[in-house]
């Protein structure tokens, strides 16, 4: 089966833009299954907004996983209801949302789990004292079937030894959150696909897809880039960010760097 992953999605603009390519695309590249982190597809870039969502699921996205922004406003934490919307697993049971999805394809049952290292989660201070370790989270979860991973982290070290650690468990790990991708598309011994960070699907432009002046001009003047909040998404071209996984049973077999 091949299975077509998209990295953090930033922005209205960005959903529109994939969910125009989307369609054409699955069906040129015969893609079974389609997940997609859209924890910053509202307008704002902040969190997940309704319209964008239902947009990205009519479009094709089977599973939309998250991270440290699904929880950013009332309307992302009421979408985590739904029961293709994924959160981070290693946090509180009673933090609304789930972090594991199981559905079954043409292909065979699939499980889709969404995890996150501390480094992630510490600017969500509700939900970070709830944190516990993705490696622990990971072996309690009792993944079955064809098995990925939307790692959400910052750190490069984490990531590589959790994708080592499941080696021939996983299906594949593919890495989330800098929104920076990185070069090496790897293969594991066991048959584990992994990529330490996907990209980022939205404004090339900016910072990690967020337009940069105020930022600059808060660190200029302040010394804090933040002291004049956050700003809204770039307004330059949008890239896309993903890769497409070739599978054979419950192994990854080859994985290609999709952009545009």
């Amino acid at each position: 089966m091949n299975i077509l992953f998209i990295g953090d999605i930033v922005g209205d603009r960005a959903v529109t833009e994939l969910c125009s390519w989307l369609p054409g695309f699955r069906a040129e590249r015969h893609v079974g299954l389609v997940v997609a982190n859209a924890e910053n597809c509202a307008p704002t870039g902040l969190g997940m907004a309704e319209a964008q969502v239902r947009e990205l699921l009519a479009a094709g996205v089977d599973v939309i996983t998250g991270g440290n922004h699904s929880w950013d406003s009332e309307e992302s934490v009421k979408l985590l209801e739904l029961p293709q919307v994924l959160r981070p697993l290693n946090i509180g049971a009673h933090i609304s949302g789930r972090g594991l999805l199981r559905l079954d394809t043409p292909a065979g049952e699939v499980t889709v789990v969404n995890l996150a290292d501390h480094s992630a989660m510490r600017s969500v201070k509700a939900i970070e004292d709830t944190f516990r370790p993705a490696y622990g989270a990971w072996r309690d979860a009792d993944p079955r079937g064809l098995v990925l991973v939307d790692y959400h982290g910052d750190h490069v070290l984490e990531k590589q030894i959790f994708a080592r650690a499941v080696d021939g468990v996983a299906t594949a790990v593919l890495g989330t959150h800098s929104h920076e991708a990185t070069i090496p598309l790897h293969v594991l011994p066991g048959g584990t696909g992994f990529v330490t960070e996907v990209g980022m699907t939205g404004p090339a432009d900016g910072v990690q897809g967020f337009s940069y002046d105020i930022l600059v001009k808060g660190l200029r003047e302040t010394g804090d880039p933040f002291s004049g909040g956050i700003p809204g998404p770039s307004g330059g071209p949008v890239v896309l960010g993903a890769v497409l996984l070739e599978t054979d049973g419950k192994r990854t077999v080859r994985v290609e760097r999709i952009t545009w």
